[in-house]
């Protein structure tokens, strides 16, 4: 038989609960890390096909724009694309555009930083002729 102090009465259920506690709140933290990976995941894989998109013969910047907005907000559920810059350039005599994404940084649930986040995509251009 164990022999307790008086003054430890009542402490498992204390210590249960602030175990508890810290166990929810790292879990929560893993799960946000993963939401905040995922979402930039998605959004460079967004800007990829967006530069590949702008870089067709027939397309221009806005439509490579909204092709890109319309990945995040099929795959997140939202837009978290806050701007866009798509601008062409050169490089070694090749023709390339390059697509830029200002993006949501997640902190809580998919709200956070404005712009938080920069995601960089190139493809070279569509030549006719």
């Amino acid at each position: 038989m164990t022999v307790r102090h008086p003054a430890e009465r009542g402490s498992a259920p204390v210590e249960f609960i602030l175990v508890g506690l810290l166990l929810s709140a790292l879990t929560l933290a893993v799960l946000q890390f993963g939401l905040a990976a995922y979402t930039r995941n998605v959004v460079q894989d967004a800007a990829v096909e967006a530069a590949f998109h702008a870089g067709l013969a027939d397309t221009s910047a806005a439509d490579a724009e909204q092709r890109a907005r319309e990945m995040v907000t099929r795959a997140l559920g939202r837009d978290v694309v806050d701007r866009a810059f798509i601008t062409p350039s050169t490089h070694a005599g090749v023709r390339l555009i390059s697509v830029d994404l200002a993006t949501t940084y997640p902190l809580v649930g998919l709200f956070g930083i404005p712009a938080g986040s920069l995601v960089s995509a190139r493809a070279p251009v569509e030549i006719v002729g």
